[in-house]
């Protein structure tokens, strides 16, 4: 392979190398589509560049027809024949759609994410789809931040094993693998830091955190193997990530020995002028390739088009060109696509069918709803709700039927017919024996601001004409009041969520809240379901509502995985990301802060209000009882760079078949740095049948107790106690000791 690759590059001119580091959107496929808007591109000028050589990627294609049509062109207008990589945003699947990230996060399953996304692959490959910019990897501490629901949430330790498994399941054992495509984790590095939780805006984080939180999932993707990785779009700590050599070289190749090929994200290059970083374009693409970066995401216009008066000034070496185009080149060769460019698309239809992946899809979304709330009702908790006690039930709220917000931000490529929203989810597991019947209550809440995907299809939901807000509003409660039990649906419209799509608020958008207050007066019991991607304001409704279940956008089989967990054919089991504020001005809010000088005082930061978070991290309710006990440490004292194992018993004390979330959080005593109260450091889900005891045991190790520490500028093993405590969430109360000895900085 590296033989071929430098043969085409000792053959290659400039242009063509610049023309194989150049990634641009593709909008023909939209040019009939009035719905899309009007393509920045000049007309013609993909067409134009493929015709010359002058574009190595595409991306947002996803038609197999035009996938080979374009392909071809790149094919022949190549004086090497190189093809294309295809690439798309495929973030939570591809046709069968998946539960948001951070809802896969909530499962604390690794095995479910691995899965989920090797379904998205496989569809993904189908269709001609070579990579994916996915998995977004960035730690969100920030819920006003909308991209936090495309993560894993606040955690670097659960961050890195979401990220680590999802590039498993995009990539599998190895680049180029059968049905399989390449991982692209993002933003590198700190995006989810930006300030006030304004989507693009700056980031500036200290050295510890910036190794001790953000980075450690960006680590671990490229240990699985990530074969590509995408840079962020804003500055940090001053010098922007698209063209930061620390950041792309010290830190990623050389530190971490990272070989595939790093992207910008869209646009990124030619905005190191706009930063006030770069002078001109060309000196933008000299400081880019520079600084490792590989291929230029652009819409029109490439800065990396300027490559070769960049080195012909030089502004950048040919050996620095030579080396993006050596990783670039590699990376088609993995997969095969010199030999096989072309995609079967007969098969696609086929792939794309697979009822199999719908099966997936519906059990991501049963593993990763989160229990809050169930409180009892008549003597018993209100969930599991059971069919053969209830004749009616009133299913309300906008986002009860609406397919689009079911599937939630960030899909492009779907059939919505095949969508199952929760209305039709309890009608159809419900049959005839139980009226069902539905009411909005309230309008769609409108944005102050436009999305940039609005455009698409079907992602604004439509403000409905002759929609009288008292009138439905009543008709919402009259429907409560006559029904045995009211499943009450609201959230955010997938719409307000997700890219350019921060908020200064966590209030229920529009009159949600006003309905959900009306219901509840009618005294009707009520479930209140939650779509979302960030956390809510939910003050009023856990002292008002006995049950609450989050469901965040579940995805294709949506409402079916719902109407299973409302009716008790399964039990929810996951567990909180994230800390879930009272209120906005609590943010942030994370579990593993450090004491302070007044840790009694922890809870009353605030006068007017507690500081403690709604809902701690890890936090999760079942419809079984779980108690954990026994915790012991086949170690009292070992030292620093050796391992101990933690065991303790796990028993479910319910009536019901159930999956309890074991996790095991460490404090370091004393050192050479004040350490977090707590730090997630091992988790395990695990299945139990009713009255079922199991041991689960972890391991403890150096990797768990070593970390970056300011006061030496490097990363620290010491000597010291350590606390221990294990259970179903950030608030375990079972605890042991061990002490490490004879540490030295290392």
């Amino acid at each position: 392979m590296r033989t071929r690759v430098e043969e085409l590059l000792s053959a290659m001119t400039l242009e063509e190398k610049a023309g194989q580091l150049t990634q641009y959107f593709s909008f023909g496929l939209h040019e009939d589509d009035a719905a899309v808007g009007p393509s920045p591109q000049r007309p013609g000028e993909v067409e134009d560049a493929l015709a010359r050589g002058g574009a190595g990627s595409l991306l947002f294609v996803t038609d197999p027809a035009e996938t080979n049509r374009l392909q071809r062109r790149a094919v022949e207008g190549s004086r090497h024949g190189i093809p294309l990589l295809f690439g798309f945003d495929v973030i939570h699947g591809l046709r069968t759609i998946f539960p948001v990230p951070i809802a896969m996060a909530a499962s604390w399953d690794p095995a479910t994410m691995e899965r989920g996304q090797a379904v998205a692959a496989r569809e993904a490959r189908a269709v001609g789809i070579h990579w994916t910019f996915a998995p977004m990897v960035d730690v969100a501490r920030d819920p006003r931040w909308g991209r936090i629901v495309e993560g894993a949430g606040e955690d670097p330790h659960l961050g890195a094993a979401v990220a680590a498994a999802q590039v498993r399941g995009f990539q599998g054992e190895r680049l180029g693998a059968p049905e399989r495509i390449i991982a692209g984790p993002k933003h590198f590095a700190g995006y989810g830091a930006a300030l006030g939780g304004r989507d693009y805006d700056e980031v500036d984080l200290s050295d510890a955190q910036l190794w001790n939180v953000y980075l450690p999932p960006f680590e671990a993707a490229v240990a699985a193997g990530a074969g590509n990785v995408m840079t962020a779009y804003m500055p940090l700590n001053g010098v922007p990530a698209t063209a930061n050599r620390w950041l792309l070289v010290e830190v990623l190749r050389e530190q971490w020995g990272f070989e595939g090929f790093l992207v910008s994200d869209a646009n990124a290059v030619r905005n190191l002028v706009t930063h006030g970083f770069a002078a001109d374009p060309t000196d933008a693409a000299a400081r880019a390739a520079g600084a490792g970066l590989d291929l230029e995401m652009a819409m029109t216009d490439p800065a990396y088009a300027h490559l070769p008066e960049a080195v012909a000034s030089g502004a950048v070496s040919v050996e620095a060109v030579d080396a993006c185009v050596r990783r670039v080149l590699e990376a088609k060769l993995r997969l095969g696509l010199f030999e096989s460019p072309y995609v079967d698309e007969e098969r696609a239809r086929a792939v794309l069918a697979d009822p199999a992946h719908r099966e997936a899809a519906r059990e991501a979304a049963q593993r990763s709803a989160v229990l809050l709330r169930n409180e009892a009702v008549a003597g018993a908790p209100l969930l599991p709700l059971d069919p053969a006690r209830l004749g009616s039930v009133a299913v309300l709220g906008p986002l009860a039927d609406s397919r689009r917000d079911t599937l939630g931000p960030w899909v492009f490529d779907v059939d919505l017919d095949e969508t199952v929203t929760v209305l039709q989810g309890l009608r159809t597991r419900l049959g005839e024996a139980v009226q069902v019947r539905c009411a909005p209550g309230v309008r769609p809440a409108q944005r102050l601001f436009p999305s940039i995907f609005d455009a698409f299809p079907g992602n604004t939901p439509p403000d409905p004409e002759g929609f009288d807000d008292e009138a439905e509003l009543a008709r919402a409660v009259d429907l409560a009041r006559e029904a045995d039990v009211a499943v009450v649906v609201l959230g955010e419209w997938q719409h307000m969520i997700g890219e350019a799509a921060s908020r200064s608020s966590l209030e229920l958008p529009g009159r949600q809240l006003e309905l959900l207050q009306a219901v509840v007066a009618t005294g009707t019991p009520v479930v209140l379901l939650l779509l979302n991607g960030r956390p809510l304001d939910l003050r009023w409704a856990v002292e008002h509502v006995p049950a609450i279940l989050d469901v965040w956008y579940p995805g294709t089989q949506g409402g079916t995985a719902v109407a299973d967990l409302l009716l008790g054919d399964v039990s929810p089991g996951g567990k909180l990301p994230f800390s879930w504020p009272r209120s906005v001005g609590q943010v942030p809010v994370v579990h593993s802060h450090t004491a302070s000088h007044e840790p009694e005082n922890q809870a009353k930061r605030y006068w007017d209000e507690a500081s403690t978070p709604l809902f701690p991290f890890g936090f999760g309710l079942s419809y079984a009882r779980f108690d954990h006990a026994d915790l012991t440490l086949d170690r009292q004292s070992l030292p620093v760079g050796e391992s101990l194992t933690a065991s303790v018993t796990v028993t479910n004390a319910g009536d019901r078949d159930a999956d309890e979330v074991v996790q095991l959080y460490l404090h370091q005593r004393h050192g050479t740095a004040a350490r977090p109260v707590r730090e997630l450091k091992g988790f395990q889900r695990v299945h139990l049948r009713a009255g079922e005891s199991r041991t689960v045991a972890f391991t403890v190790g150096p990797e768990h107790r070593r970390y970056w520490n300011a006061a030496v500028r490097d990363v620290v093993l010491e000597a010291s106690p350590f606390d221990v405590w294990v259970g179903g969430d950030s608030t375990a109360q079972l605890t042991a000791t061990f002490t490490t000895t004879d540490g030295q900085a290392s």
